[in-house]
């Protein structure tokens, strides 16, 4: 039989070059209760062992050979709305952080994290919160400020139940709440509120509900 409570898992997947780092990381997660799907050593390995796997978060580096692992997070994400790409990398450089997020990772730590503030990340991330190594947020929120002020910027089309969900999310629904309201899994509305997060270019659902404040969803 298996275990009762496998299906409570988060399942993960960790793409990495290097074989021991990816290895360690993978046992890491496997002793603090993660059901670790699969490894990846290269970008296109990640995103065909994903397609694959389906894991709640790919645990992905930035510097990979042969397609980048920007190009993969952008691949999985579109691709497996349901699985979420942690980045964890060497690099904490500014545009390698904005770069992956735009590529849709959900959030980005760097290599230098203890064990126990990597499995707090996983953890969050597939919760679907924002998680950044300390320093990073900031940075991140400000770029995503400064692009909503550009003038000139196209307004992205929401879909008709994408604005369903937004106009709850400013009333201060949580996400079950919103789910029970539209009569829908508390996963889909989840999707929903990741997707509408990529088109409006923000991180986060404080961001998320000042964009809707702004615009005047919250009175309807």
């Amino acid at each position: 039989m298996g275990d009762p409570g496998a299906e409570d898992m988060i399942s993960v997947m960790v793409v990495d070059d290097h074989p021991i780092w990816r290895d360690g990381v993978a046992r890491d997660l496997g002793e603090n209760g993660f059901d670790v799907r699969a490894t990846a050593p290269d970008a296109t390995a990640a995103v065909r062992i994903a397609t694959a796997v389906r894991p709640d978060v790919v645990l992905m580096d930035m510097n990979l050979a042969g397609t980048s692992g920007v190009d993969a997070t952008r691949e999985i994400t579109t691709n497996l709305p349901d699985t979420r790409v942690l980045v964890l990398s060497a690099s904490g450089e500014h545009s390698d952080v904005l770069e992956a997020v735009k590529a849709g990772a959900s959030g980005y730590l760097v290599k230098s994290a203890s064990v126990q503030e990597l499995v707090e990340a996983v953890r969050r991330t597939a919760e679907g919160d924002p998680v950044f190594t300390p320093g990073l947020a900031g940075l991140v929120l400000g770029e995503y400020r400064r692009m909503a002020e550009a003038p000139g910027e196209a307004v992205p089309r929401l879909s008709e139940r994408e604005t369903d969900v937004l106009r709850l999310v400013a009333k201060g629904l949580t996400a079950r709440q919103i789910a029970e309201r539209l009569v829908l899994s508390h996963r889909t509305v989840e999707n929903h509120v990741q997707s509408t997060l990529r088109k409006l270019q923000l991180h986060n659902r404080v961001e998320l509900a000042r964009y809707a404040i702004e615009h005047g969803l919250d009175k309807d």
